[in-house]
């Protein structure tokens, strides 16, 4: 079961597919249009696969996955962390000059941004939560990392999960208490991400809306 929920090798598969892909699509399209398109090829089927995966997975398990990672699993971290707000840069350039375009294709492109900013901000709630369970349960039992109102001792992923896009939706904890230096430093990191994500969306929303009224 510990092999089977592994988030590492389903990492390794989805954006190796996802690379190999690039060979195949049209010459003429721009190569935003290609990074973009591989990256939310390899982000949605990633969210998918994991998201089947995590809802079967029992505290037991979360605790064995999580006791197994290694120092790596930070720099993973910190690459998709990198990877998903470069694609919001992405979205700018493959969003720029699209006024002059006609408005079907507009369209495709307002539609192709909308999917791959909400792929990005999932994204990041699911490796943070990844992150949190690996902060709680490499913690001394008796000084967990993270404190659970109910005192929840073997919490699964759904609780990660609250804990996680808590941060990602308000930029802020909920009721779990931070309880460790090493928790602390990942929450402000995620809260900065989080908050540079909602502007982004923000932004884009309103760029999309000008477009969309502009037509």
């Amino acid at each position: 079961m510990t092999n089977i929920l592994t988030q590492r090798p389903r990492l390794a598969i989805t954006f190796g597919l996802a690379l190999i892909s690039i060979l195949f699509l049209p010459v003429n399209w721009a190569w935003t249009t290609k990074a973009l398109f591989c990256w939310n090829m390899a982000v949605w089927s990633y969210l998918g696969l994991m998201a089947w995966l995590m809802s079967r997975a029992k505290g037991i398990h979360v605790r064995e996955i999580a006791l197994q990672q290694d120092s790596s699993a930070i720099v993973v971290l910190a690459l998709l962390s990198l990877s998903a707000t470069i694609s919001l840069g992405a979205i700018i350039l493959e969003l720029s000059g699209s006024k002059t375009l006609p408005a079907d294709i507009r369209m495709v492109k307002y539609f192709f941004a909308s999917v791959t900013v909400l792929g990005s901000w999932l994204l990041l709630g699911v490796i943070f939560c990844f992150h949190y369970a690996l902060l709680f349960y490499n913690s001394p039992e008796k000084h967990r990392a993270l404190r659970f109102t109910d005192d929840e001792q073997m919490p699964d992923y759904w609780d990660f999960l609250y804990f996680s896009f808590t941060i990602a939706v308000a930029a802020q904890t909920s009721d779990i208490a931070v309880a460790s230096r090493s928790a602390r430093k990942t929450v402000l990191a995620h809260s900065v991400l989080s908050f540079l994500f909602n502007l982004a969306v923000l932004g884009f929303s309103i760029n999309i809306a000008a477009g969309l009224v502009g037509n």
